[in-house]
C-alpha cells in the first residue's frame, strides 16, 4: 500500500544523508537534483509520488566513500512511454560528467541494480512539456568494488584477457532484477575478441525480457550496437571495431536460467586470426557491403517493384508492418526507425523493446527507392546481416499498409517457403 511505501521511505530517510527534506514523517518532498553523499540515500523525481514536473532537467550527483562503488536500485519508475525514450527519460552515468552511460529508461520498465566503476554516479531526469506518470524513486548505496552474488556484477576490465559471467555462475541460476555492465578497454592500437563459452538466458523471439547487449565503444549507443542476444545458443564470436566494448546483461523480475560465461582477449588491430571470424564485428559491416553492391547508376534507375507480396514473403529475411518514426541520411542512404505494428516473419532482425513498444532500424540502400515518409505506415520486406541489421533495396516489396492488408498477411504467417 502507499502508506506502507511512504513509511519505508521515511525510515530510510532517517538513516541517510541526501538532498531530501521531509515535511512530515510520512511524506518526503523530493527536490530537482542535488549532490548526494554518504553510504546510502534516496532520490526521487520532483513531486513523487504525484505527477512529475514538465519541461525540466534534474541532475543528481552521487558520491560514496573512496574505495567503494555506487549501486543504484529503482524502487519505482513511471514515465511517459516511448520506444526510443525520446520525450521523458532517466539517464544513469558512470561518474559526474562525460562518463559512460549505463542506461536510459522510460515507461514502467524497472531495471535491476546499476553499478558504477568508481565512487561516483550521476542520474539525469529530462522531461518535455507533457507529463504522463508519477516519476521515479531510487535508492543508492556504497558497495565493495569486487562484491559479487545476487545483486552486483560488471565492472571495468583492462587486463589483456579475462572472463565475465552472470551472478551465481555456475552454482545456480542468475537472480531476477539484475543489470550488469562490463566495460572492456584495450590499448588504443588493439581490438577485443569476445567469445561466449556457455549461454542460457530466458528465450523470447524479441529478447524483450532477459538479454545481453553488446556495443562498440564505452557507452550505450544504438548506432554502435553489435547485437542483442537471448535464448540458449551462444552468440557468434565478436571482434570490436575499436579498443572498447560495452557488454550489458539484464534480467527482468520473472523467469531466470543458467546464465553465461564469456572470455575476452586483446589482439593488435588488423592482425589476422585463426579463430572463427566474428559475424557481428560491427553493426553495419555486412549491411554496408550489401550497400556497395548498389551502384549509383542502379539507384538512378526508375523505381519498379516486381512480383507479389507472397513472392517476397519467401525470399525476404523479414516481413513487418510499422510506422516510420525517424528518417536520417548517412553515406547517401536513408536510415529509418520503424515502430512495429506486427511481425510476420522475423528472421534475425534486431528488434528493440521499451515497455510495450517495439522498433527496429533499417537501411534503405537507394535513398529514393523505396521512398519512405515519416509518420506513414508500411508493409516492409527486406534482408538482414548476421548482426540483425535490416536493409531494403529497390527490389524488395515495400508498400503502404492499410487495414485491409491484415487478413492477407495473416495467411502468410504459417506459410512454408
Amino acid at each position: 500500500t502507499m502508506s506502507a511505501v511512504l513509511g519505508w521511505v521515511a525510515a530510510l530517510l532517517l538513516s541517510s544523508s541526501s538532498c531530501v527534506h521531509s515535511q512530515s514523517p510520512r511524506r518526503p518532498v523530493f527536490t530537482c537534483g542535488g549532490n548526494m553523499t554518504g553510504d546510502s540515500g534516496l532520490i526521487g523525481s520532483p513531486g513523487y509520488p504525484g505527477v512529475y514536473t514538465p519541461s525540466t532537467k534534474c541532475v543528481w550527483r552521487i558520491t560514496v566513500p573512496e574505495g567503494r562503488v555506487v549501486a543504484l536500485t529503482f524502487r519505482s519508475i513511471d514515465l511517459e512511454s516511448d520506444s526510443l525514450c525520446r520525450y521523458d527519460y532517466v539517464d544513469v552515468y558512470n561518474g559526474h560528467s562525460n562518463g559512460q552511460r549505463l542506461g536510459r529508461f522510460c515507461g514502467t520498465f524497472r531495471p535491476g541494480a546499476l553499478v558504477s566503476t568508481t565512487n561516483s554516479m550521476s542520474v539525469h531526469m529530462v522531461t518535455d512539456a507533457n507529463t504522463a506518470g508519477s516519476g521515479f524513486l531510487a535508492t543508492y548505496s556504497a558497495a565493495h568494488p569486487n562484491e559479487r552474488g545476487d545483486r552486483y556484477c560488471g565492472g571495468r576490465l583492462v587486463k589483456p584477457s579475462g572472463s565475465l559471467k552472470t551472478p551465481n555462475w555456475p552454482e545456480k541460476d542468475y537472480p531476477a532484477g539484475v543489470t550488469c555492465s562490463w566495460h572492456i578497454m584495450a590499448p588504443r592500437n588493439q581490438v577485443i575478441e569476445l567469445r561466449f563459452e556457455k549461454f542460457d538466458l530466458e528465450r523470447d523471439n524479441y529478447c524483450r525480457y532477459d538479454h545481453v547487449l553488446v556495443y562498440n565503444g564505452g557507452e550505450v549507443n544504438d548506432d554502435k550496437r553489435i547485437g542483442k542476444y537471448c535464448g540458449d545458443s551462444p552468440p557468434a564470436p565478436i571482434t570490436s571495431e575499436g579498443n572498447q566494448l560495452l557488454i550489458q546483461f539484464l534480467s527482468d523480475l520473472s523467469l531466470t536460467a543458467d546464465g553465461f560465461i564469456g572470455h575476452y582477449k586483446f589482439r593488435p588491430k588488423g592482425l589476422t586470426t585463426t579463430t572463427a571470424p566474428s559475424t557481428t564485428s560491427t553493426p553495419l559491416t555486412t549491411t554496408t557491403t550489401a550497400m556497395l553492391k548498389y551502384s549509383v547508376a542502379l539507384c538512378q534507375q526508375k523505381c519498379k517493384r516486381n512480383g507479389t507480396l507472397e513472392d517476397h514473403y519467401c525470399s525476404s529475411n523479414f516481413v513487418i508492418t510499422g510506422t516510420v518514426i525517424t528518417v536520417a541520411t548517412r553515406e547517401g542512404r536513408l536510415h529509418v526507425t520503424v515502430s512495429i505494428i506486427s511481425v510476420y516473419k522475423e528472421g534475425n532482425l534486431a528488434i528493440q523493446q521499451a515497455g510495450k513498444n517495439m522498433s527496429t532500424r533499417i537501411a534503405i540502400l537507394c535513398r529514393k527507392c523505396p521512398f519512405l515518409r515519416r509518420g506513414l505506415n508500411y508493409i516492409i520486406t527486406g534482408q538482414t546481416d548476421e548482426g540483425g541489421r535490416g536493409s531494403v533495396g529497390p527490389h524488395n516489396y515495400v508498400v503502404a499498409f492499410k487495414s485491409k492488408n491484415q487478413s492477407v498477411l495473416n495467411t502468410f504467417k504459417d506459410k512454408r517457403c
